[in-house]
């Protein structure tokens, strides 16, 4: 009897989280099917192991050799982990392409008594349904862009937003980047272009297109990864809204997003160092001497002021051809309280 699932009919497997990935820990980090657990029948240094024997000896003795892992692996594996498991448990199994790791832990599940399915075609299957539908997926949506100058509070009012029900999505959040050359977030990496596609895809998918989705404007690249280009068309098109606020509101909401940088200003400046040709050695010395004397006010507001503001402004300009019917809406002060009324009155007017 077949037990093996085709890549279009995981839905249940993805509502319920029943899935496991078979890969080696480092096939799992680069991406993985949402809702996976990482169990693998061979780790990172197995699986090159069995690569050498295979290339240096034969595919015979590498699977001799791999055959003592796996199983050893497996048995661990349903011990610290599937022991307590139901009866009734109906896993979805998955590794690479070929099926050889998958349909091994798949077989053992099934002669406990699971119900284990075992991924046709693996992880290079679903890439691929990713692929194919991520531009069309995209694309089905009206998009509702909050645009604005740095420090504006666009990510809060979008967090807010999703707190008041309207629908988001939220592409620094899934980047992992602010988007700009200040972008990383302390010690938190940013995913993998696969990973990225596989999270908005995930998001998308669970979305209705009747209903708007709010999102912040980006460039077409975010830190090391790029949203499709389907998406940035779309958003392109779409609505737009203008968050106004005042500098000094600004400069506070940065200093709290940017903690880590009010506690090393020299670090931010080192970070600069390559818009030097852009706004000149003069500037750049002005940025140094305010971040040594701890005047990080000044510092980031000429920072928005002779750097950003003009080039976001010209860059928001060129690529939302709706700007200028774009509804304002002024926040005194970015808090709480503020984005909250600011967002439920964009949600209650797009409905």
């Amino acid at each position: 009897m077949n037990y093996k699932i085709n890549v279009t009919d995981i839905a249940p497997y993805l509502a319920s989280g029943d899935i496991i990935d078979a890969r080696s820990p480092g096939e799992y980090a680069e991406d993985f099917i949402p809702g996976a657990a990482n169990h693998p029948v061979l780790d990172n240094d197995e699986r090159a192991q069995v690569g050498t024997i295979n290339k240096q000896q034969s595919p015979f003795e590498a699977k001799r050799f791999g055959a003592a892992l796996v199983t050893k692996n497996i048995g661990e594996m349903i011990e610290a982990h599937f022991a307590a498991k139901p009866k009734d448990w109906s896993p979805l199994v998955y590794c690479w392409r070929g099926g050889k790791r998958s349909g091994v832990l798949t077989h053992i599940l099934r002669e406990i008594g699971f119900n284990a399915a075992q991924l046709d075609g693996g992880y290079k299957a679903f890439r691929g349904r990713v692929n194919d539908e991520l531009p069309h997926l995209s694309s089905r949506f009206n998009y509702v862009t909050i645009c604005g100058v740095t420090g504006t509070g666009k990510t809060a009012l979008l967090h807010a937003i999703a707190r008041a029900g309207g629908q988001t999505v939220d592409l620094e959040g899934i980047a992992k980047h602010r988007g700009s050359l200040l972008g990383d977030l302390p010690n938190e990496p940013q995913p993998t272009q696969k990973r990225f596609d596989t999270l908005l895809w995930s998001q998308l998918s669970s979305l209705d297109p009747a209903k708007p989705v709010f999102v912040e404007s980006e460039s077409k690249k975010i830190g090391l990864v790029q949203m499709p280009e389907a998406m940035r068309a779309r958003m392109q098109a779409g609505e737009c809204v203008w968050l106004d606020v005042p500098l000094d509101a600004r400069v506070a909401h940065i200093r709290n997003d940017y903690a880590h940088f009010v506690r090393d200003p020299l670090a931010l400046v080192e970070k600069l160092q390559p818009l030097k040709a852009l706004r000149g050695a003069k500037l750049l010395d002005q940025w140094r001497s305010q971040a040594q004397a701890g005047d990080i006010d000044a510092l980031f507001a000429s920072l928005m002021i002779d750097h950003y503001d003009p080039l976001y402004t010209k860059a928001i300009e060129q690529n939302f051809v709706r700007l200028s019917e774009a509804r304002q809406i002024r926040i005194e002060q970015i808090n709480i309280d503020s984005v909250n009324i600011a967002a439920h009155d964009l949600v209650v007017s797009s409905e």
